[in-house]
């Protein structure tokens, strides 16, 4: 029988610090070695996607499978894709998706999961295996390669967060589904139950989002000004 997840409990603070931990010593090995950086993508590519094949073998096994948990439809699953993306060709267009998705959602759902089942239930090590490789992957891809958004990359993933919430809806509506908790708030304890009741939460998180897509920008903000400021500083104490 499965224990009930603890949240904060000992797996849970585990899970969290190998997702925000392991991107260390990954971007240290990698830095300036192509060889090792390519390494470092493929597998990280490949514990992904085999974790999409054990996810769908467990749900096959066990005769849980339904149009609530086999489509792709969660931010998570998104941010997932376009991190694959970006590992397989590193580029700006998918890693700046990656980045807002990764960081304004699949943090969220890392600290705050929408999960019934504490370790070693299959279920728990499928999900934080599933959420942890997405965060160590966008950090490494931004401390280890350097990558990063840029103010072009806001409208950008604005249009796309709006195609995602269409999507998400559409299917919702078709399956009489939650994906992207849009048709009802998790069961669990999570930020949605600081929000106001259904429907009105949905446009509550949209503005959400918008928000956090700017606080997410703004440390690069900061930094491409503090650049700017001391670049004349540097020249003059040159001359």
């Amino acid at each position: 029988m499965s224990n009930a997840f603890v949240l904060f409990g000992t797996p849970h603070l585990v899970a969290i610090a190998i997702a925000f931990l392991t991107p260390i010593p990954l971007s240290a090995l990698a830095r300036g070695h192509a060889l090792r950086t390519l390494i470092i993508r493929m597998a990280l590519t490949a514990f992904m996607l085999a974790g999409w094949v054990a996810w769908i073998w467990v749900l096959e096994d066990r005769g849980w499978i339904g149009w609530g948990n086999i489509l792709p439809m969660h931010l998570c699953d998104w941010a997932n894709i376009a991190i694959i993306m970006t590992l397989i060709r590193p580029n700006p267009k998918s890693y700046e998706l990656a980045y807002f998705w990764t960081l304004g959602g699949t943090v969220q759902a890392l600290l705050t999961p929408a999960l019934a089942y504490d370790f070693p239930d299959v279920r728990f090590l499928i999900f934080f295996g599933f959420h942890c490789v997405i965060i160590i992957s966008l950090l490494f891809l931004t401390f280890g390669m350097k990558l990063r958004p840029q103010l072009s990359s806001l409208p950008r993933v604005v249009v796309w967060s709006v195609i995602y919430f269409v999507c998400a809806m559409s299917v919702n509506t078709i399956f009489h589904t939650n994906y992207g908790f849009l048709a009802a708030k998790p069961e669990q304890p999570s930020l949605l139950d600081l929000l106001a009741a259904w429907p009105w939460y949905i446009a509550e998180l949209f503005a959400i989002g918008m928000v956090l897509v700017g606080v997410l920008y703004l440390p690069w903000f900061l930094w491409d000004r503090f650049q700017a400021s001391a670049a004349p500083s540097a020249g003059t104490s040159a001359r």
